[in-house]
């Protein structure tokens, strides 16, 4: 596939932090494609690395975090000709040419709408402080334009009132739309959404998500959606990469992943998910054992001290990938009489 097709190409992704002298390996290998137009879910347990995978993309990490990859490649799509920005080779977060990129080219919707807010400024304020950053003669009525042009898209109502309000005087709902407002008001092509519906009712949840799937399918917009709701993912994604201790585990489309489960991790996660109509005394499944401490992990499956088929090989050194169909990728050596792949 060409750039025009692809907008961002992740190659061996690494983080690793700093603490207590020790190097400990967060984010491991990391490799995969978001096709243009198209929404991706990043999927696993609290703790997996999905979060921090995004965070070193964007360069939002702290100074005991280093990010190295082979590539993290995005090509930007303005009036039919791309543009490739090479991310990786960027080692300071705050650099001009990063701060050029957030915001205009590509963004994000924070995990928690209660904290993302700063509580002594106005959101009008907040949501218009990127545009008046990227477009130098700009002024502020033209700004205060936009963002009422935004709160109208974004449903709040009473734009022109609510404008002028502060964080603490919006719900939980309202505050998260105004998260997404701050990342959509430079007309990105990228958005990256930290469980965006985390702490909100069910049906503010799937306000919210109806929105991003409208911004998608409307505006052309390409989304990374970092959850562990499978059934936002069914609702949502196009393809599912699935993380288990900072690698990717799994691979491939909705399909792929939700018909055609290979890795015993994605197994038991969709064992897991709560379903309509158990029988009486009838409990749910859960993964066995608890997720490893990073710094305790010597080499071998991250996952087989909680595999029901591992075997001494699984231990034994680093699995490597392998493509069991066309586009669906699995980490396990059931599947080592396929192609390896990166």
């Amino acid at each position: 596939m060409d750039n025009k097709e692809i907008i961002l190409d992740v190659q061996n992704l690494n983080t690793t932090f700093t603490s207590d002298r020790k190097q400990i390996r967060i984010v491991k290998n990391v490799s995969f494609q978001l096709k243009r137009g198209t929404s991706l879910a990043v999927v696993g347990e609290s703790g997996c690395g999905k979060s921090v995978t995004m965070n070193s993309i964007m360069r939002f990490l702290g100074h005991n975090a280093t990010v190295k990859a082979d590539k993290i490649q995005y090509n930007a799509l303005r009036d039919g000709k791309v543009t490739e920005y090479h991310l990786e080779s960027i080692k300071k977060p705050h650099c001009p040419e990063m701060r050029a990129l957030r915001g205009p080219e590509m963004s994000m919707v924070f995990q928690d709408p209660m904290s993302s807010l700063n509580p002594v400024y106005r959101v009008g304020d907040q949501v218009a402080e990127g545009l008046l950053q990227h477009n130098k003669g700009m002024t502020k009525k033209q700004a205060r334009e936009k963002v009422l042009e935004m709160f109208r898209k974004l449903g709040i109502p009473d734009p022109e009132e609510r404008i002028n309000c502060y964080p603490h005087q919006f719900s939980g709902g309202m505050k998260q739309r105004v998260v997404i407002a701050i990342a959509m008001i430079c007309n990105p092509e990228l958005i990256i959404c930290d469980e965006p519906t985390t702490a909100l009712d069910v049906t503010i949840q799937a306000q919210i998500m109806e929105l991003l799937k409208e911004m998608q399918v409307k505006d052309g917009k390409s989304i990374i959606l970092i959850t562990h709701n499978m059934g936002l993912v069914a609702e949502m994604a196009d393809e599912v990469c699935v993380m288990y201790m900072g690698r990717v585990v799994e691979f491939g489309s909705l399909e792929d992943v939700f018909d055609r489960t290979s890795h015993p991790y994605t197994q038991a996660l969709l064992r897991s998910v709560p379903v309509l109509g158990l029988a009486d005394g009838q409990k749910l499944e859960t993964i066995p054992g608890a997720t490893p401490n990073p710094a305790d992990l010597k080499g071998g499956c991250e996952f087989a001290d909680r595999c029901s088929f591992c075997t001494d090989a699984c231990r034994a050194k680093d699995i490597p990938m392998f493509e069991v169909s066309p586009g669906h990728r699995v980490r396990c050596l059931k599947y080592q009489d396929y192609p390896e792949v990166q």
